[in-house]
């Protein structure tokens, strides 16, 4: 019974931002529970590099680029999707871009869209087409990556956090809205986690000493400790859950 309660068999998951860090954790670890993952993130090369190593490992998987701050790619993938599977169970939004990292008053334009393009732009409209096909198919579950900076805006990186501030906000409009239609989203916040995205922060050792010292479990996170809750979020395990923005930090935020 409670492994039932994860059982993603005969699941169509797409994840986004999947060719490394979290992404490909969470890419992962769905298709070993089952699902049929279509891994995605800008580069084809990197997709097709982790959708090899799910198949490989006995899961089910392929690749399709997507560069979510590019309304033709967000077309292109649903479009794929609708022609190959016809139905799609689960929607991870994953993919994100921190451009800028720097006081504030110095953001520039170009830094501001970039960043508002992808975060924003890019997970509104990734969800409203996720949530267009699951409407004809009974249901689905979206989970949105947010950030801790959702919360408490990290040092030097305003407009990322304004940014997953509104990722927040977006998670539950779109689970007001959406659950009547059997459609649930929840989001994730995870703390500081050790990914190529994050190397600044992991850079800057005044920064990340200061991290150290608030988290009570006295470590920063691996990519793989985010994707245990992305799979509670869109298994049977949390049929009851939505509108949810759990935060996976250590307990920084406490």
């Amino acid at each position: 019974m409670a492994a039932s309660l994860f059982d993603l068999s005969g699941k169509i998951a797409l994840v986004s931002g999947a060719s490394r860090g979290i992404g490909e954790a969470i890419a992962k670890l769905l298709a070993e529970y089952g699902a049929h993952v279509i891994v995605s993130s800008r580069k084809e090369a990197d997709c097709a590099a982790v959708a090899a190593s799910i198949v490989e490992a006995g899961g089910k998987a392929e690749a399709f680029p997507c560069h979510v701050g590019r309304m033709e790619d967000i077309t292109a993938i649903f479009e794929h999707i609708r022609g190959t599977h016809g139905r799609l169970d689960i929607c991870v939004n994953n993919a994100a871009t921190n451009p800028y990292f720097g006081h504030i008053l110095d953001t520039d334009l170009g830094a501001y869209n970039k960043t508002v393009e992808v975060n924003i732009r890019g997970y509104f409209f990734m969800s409203i087409e996720a949530g267009k096909i699951m409407r004809e198919h009974g249901g689905g579950a979206i989970v949105n990556t947010a950030s801790i900076n959702a919360v408490q805006p990290g040092p030097m990186q305003a407009i990322y956090s304004i940014t997953k501030a509104a990722v927040v906000n977006m998670t539950k409009a779109f689970a007001k809205e959406c659950a009547p239609l059997g459609i649930r989203c929840n989001a994730i916040l995870p703390g500081l986690t050790k990914t190529k995205f994050a190397g600044a922060l992991f850079e800057h050792d005044d920064i990340y000493k200061a991290a150290m010292e608030k988290i009570p479990m006295g470590r920063h996170a691996e990519p793989e400790e985010m994707a245990g809750t992305v799979l509670y979020l869109v298994s049977n395990a949390s049929s009851y859950t939505n509108g949810e923005c759990i935060l996976v930090d250590g307990g920084i935020t406490l």
